[in-house]
């Protein structure tokens, strides 16, 4: 697709939806940098704009115009993603979500509320506590990220385990359609067998359908009680064997997350922690159980005891205080950075059956010997998830560019033949997008190209992305 630069005349007619407040050039370099790039490794890519909508008519507005002239947008919320899916990889526009940032309604009669996509996923979360209710999804950014974001992504966090990903709490959404047209996905109901489903088909298209401006979500009853225990493992794939044992105990933790032995060795660096590690302790499981009797979540917790004794554990940290649960959590959120701030890195987010965690672990490790990389390992163990940090280390620049991708691409078969997938909440983006043939045959991609061209017949949405 040949796309158009953005003249003159098509930057009076843009500015002009939005007002010129709300607009950057590059010339503005300093405001424009953060445009240029999201948190997905060293990537920079620079618009020729930036326009800041207000509404979903601003919006309708904008893509019309850029439809009918050729020129790409680029749709971003906070830029907290991990696949390059926000950057402006054929420059034109980026529309930044950041000023529909309302809260609309919180029904409690319906357990449901109606949002912005700019909303914080935190602030959300906070705000339906406050009234008794509960969004689990928390992706590892919550504090930062925006909820139009966790929907294009589909976004997980460690609470998926029990209580699903994103897409499990969506009734609803308000889109703008690639060429301006403005429409609902579906209603405000748990059941609807209305039709196809295009409000699950929008959550995980990552910004190529179309842009999100309203959101209904489901709510459930918050549970006030938690238990969180830190599980240190004298052998890595132990850990990842104690996984599925405890769900087939008939436990359900809220969260059950896998550390390996260097995720928190360096985010203890990172955080300034001081924490004692015994040398003997290769990984650590961060298990939460929760819900609205403390006496249950005990005899909850000695039932997972039962389990860990069937493994070579250490001593078991169960967090007697709040701050000691905020702690270990603050120590889980911030393992991504710390990898970050130690080396170049990419991190793959692959996903298997759960019983298939330990097998994952030890090819990754192996793999990682046969191309001479190193790798970081942790993640939302309970549901599969491993995010597998490849860090450069000692690697030749030829090396990096040259052999790590097909080490990437063995990892990737790796998960595909034991019944998993190449991503499980990070999307596919710009950086995974030569590997998705491994997941998905040509029939599949058909089918996605064709619903894309049905959506997007100038191809205009977040162009460069997923295929």
């Amino acid at each position: 697709m040949k796309f158009n630069s953005i003249s003159p005349q098509a930057i009076e007619a843009l500015s002009a939806i939005v007002g010129s407040g709300y607009v950057l050039l590059p010339a503005a370099a300093d405001e424009m940098l953060r445009y240029t790039h999201d948190e997905t490794e060293d990537l920079r890519y620079e618009p020729e704009l930036v326009l800041k909508p207000a509404n979903a008519k601003e919006i309708s507005s904008i893509l019309k115009y850029c439809h009918e002239n050729y020129i790409p947008v680029t749709p971003r919320g906070a830029g907290t993603g991990l696949s390059g899916g926000a950057l402006a990889v054929h420059k034109g526009v980026v529309l930044s979500t950041e000023r529909l940032n309302s809260i609309l309604n919180i029904d409690e009669r319906n357990l449901q509320a109606t949002v912005e996509p700019g909303v914080i996923t935190q602030v959300f979360q906070e705000a339906v506590i406050a009234r008794g209710l509960f969004y689990p999804p928390d992706p590892s950014s919550r504090g930062s990220c925006f909820l139009g974001g966790n929907l294009s992504e589909s976004s997980g966090g460690p609470r998926a385990v029990k209580y699903g990903v994103t897409k499990d709490y969506v009734l609803n959404m308000e889109v703008v359609l690639p060429t301006g047209e403005i429409t609902w996905t579906g209603a405000n109901v748990l059941k609807n067998a209305t039709g196809y489903n295009l409000t699950q088909l929008m959550i995980g298209s990552e910004g190529t359908l179309g842009v999100i401006t309203k959101i209904v979500f489901k709510l459930i009853p918050y549970p006030p009680q938690t238990l969180v225990m830190l599980v240190p493992f004298r052998k890595e794939e132990e850990a990842c064997a104690a996984v599925s044992q405890i769900f087939m105990a008939g436990i359900v933790p809220s969260a059950l997350e896998f550390m390996e032995r260097d995720a928190i060795e360096w985010t203890n660096k990172f955080l300034n922690l001081n924490l004692s590690l015994p040398e003997d302790i290769r990984a650590h499981l961060l298990i939460e159980l929760d819900g609205k009797d403390m006496d249950l979540l005990y005899q909850d917790a000695e039932e997972v005891y039962e389990v860990l004794e069937k493994f070579d554990v250490g001593d078991i940290l169960v967090a007697d205080t709040e701050k000691q649960k905020a702690d270990l959590w603050h120590l889980r959120r911030n393992v991504g950075h710390a990898v970050k701030s130690n080396s170049i890195y990419k991190e793959e987010d692959t996903v298997v059956p759960r019983a298939e965690l330990p097998v994952l672990l030890k090819g990754v490790k192996e793999i990682g010997r046969k191309y001479n990389f190193k790798s970081v390992c942790y993640g939302h163990a309970g549901d599969g998830n491993l995010h597998i940090n490849i860090v450069k280390g000692e690697m030749s620049d030829e090396d990096w560019k040259h052999k790590l991708p097909e080490g990437i691409k063995e990892i990737f078969k790796l998960c595909v033949a034991l019944g998993g997938t190449i991503s499980g909440e990070h999307g596919i983006g710009l950086v995974q997008k030569s590997y998705i043939g491994i997941a998905l045959n040509e029939v599949q991609l058909r089918l996605m190209r064709g619903i894309k061209d049905t959506f997007d017949p100038h191809g205009i949405l977040n162009p460069g992305k997923i295929f």
